[in-house]
């Protein structure tokens, strides 16, 4: 068994324009004075992060690395979420999506995904140049808009869907193969890879490559109304990522699951501060323990009611309570008798 590393933050619910949180030295000092030992950071900011120049110079992120130590702080992972969305997007949500990108391919989808896989490649790069070993992202989605079948979604949609999404990601985690860094897409509703089934239908059209894995965050599953602990069973080997996220749901007479459009506070299905919410931590992190997940335990911050910066005051001294120092040997060790073959099969009856 291995011990989780943490408590770490992710960076991006907190960047800003105001001290601290406007430069990446000054928000790790915000950080370490909370009790955080790591962050996450999110590669498209560049108030924070210059990705590009990581990817292209060993000397930037030798740089980074020790301003950052110089604090007690380390880098868990870099965060591409917004970039890997672009990878594949739905005509539908052009307009909305254009804002995750430069002005200079907005309105071009085909210019704005060319613009995110090199991102991603940039990432990978980066990735190894800070001594990573993961990073984070998200998958992208062509079939999100049909995943409630009414009207009767075309016979294979779905398929040719998942067909094209692997065809778009199997060159990038090439890469990142390349560079010895595992993808970890965050599972989530709005993107393909939103359960276990539609990971594993992923999985098989990128013949289970070996950097196609998963950032695990139990809220998401809350709002779905899965198991997020059996999850953990069924896909330790893959999680190579953990958000630690709280989340409720309450379901009532008018709205549910769906959530009837409601704004985030007025949903049956809210995200909320650690501890404030309804995930079992200690059975996640006590199967995270067993499981030998050897990463990252990060905050991310997103709650409908608390304020974002009492959310990360609580956040690190949560996350340090629940990660289980492993231990080195059995509780019973003290009353071993020794290895004792002839004695064994006196006990069996077979001597």
């Amino acid at each position: 068994m291995k011990t989780i590393k943490g408590p770490g933050i992710f960076l991006a619910q907190f960047a800003g324009d105001s001290a601290p949180f406007n430069s990446l030295e000054t928000i790790a000092d915000w950080a370490a004075g909370l009790g955080y030992k790591g962050v996450q950071i999110p590669s498209w900011d560049g108030r924070l992060f210059d990705l590009e120049k990581a990817a292209t110079s060993k000397d930037y992120c030798d740089e980074v690395k020790g301003m950052l130590a110089a604090k007690g702080i380390e880098i868990t992972e870099l965060s591409t979420h917004l970039q890997g969305q672009l990878v594949a997007v739905h005509p539908a949500f052009d307009a909305q999506f254009d804002g995750f990108a430069p002005a200079s391919v907005h309105g071009n989808p085909a210019a704005r995904q060319q613009w995110a896989v090199q991102q991603l490649k940039f990432a990978a790069q980066a990735s190894r140049n800070l001594g990573l070993a993961a990073h984070a992202s998200f998958s992208g989605a062509f079939a999100w808009p049909y995943f409630y079948p009414w009207p009767a979604r075309p016979a294979g949609l779905v398929e040719d869907a998942f067909d094209e999404l692997a065809r778009r990601w199997k060159p990038i985690l090439d890469v990142f193969d390349e560079n010895g860094v595992d993808v970890a897409y965050e599972i989530h509703p709005g993107e393909d890879l939103h359960d276990g089934v539609t990971f594993e239908m992923f999985l098989e059209r990128v013949g289970n490559h070996p950097r196609a894995n998963i950032l695990y965050d139990p809220s998401h599953f809350v709002l779905q109304q899965l198991d997020y602990l059996a999850f953990i069973d069924i896909y330790h080997e893959r999680i190579k990522c953990f958000h630690v996220k709280d989340a409720e749901f309450r379901p009532n007479g008018r709205s549910g699951v769906y959530g009837g459009y409601q704004s985030w506070v007025d949903r049956p299905g809210r995200f909320r501060s650690l501890g404030d919410g309804q995930v079992d931590f200690a059975a996640i992190f006590s199967k995270m323990a067993a499981n030998d997940y050897a990463g990252w335990a990060v905050l991310e911050w997103e709650c409908a009611l608390k304020h974002p910066e009492v959310g990360a005051a609580e956040g690190a001294p949560f996350i340090d309570r629940h990660i289980i120092r492993v231990t080195e040997h059995a509780f019973d060790d003290f009353a071993a008798g020794g290895a004792d073959r002839a004695l064994n099969a006196r006990l069996m009856g077979i001597g």
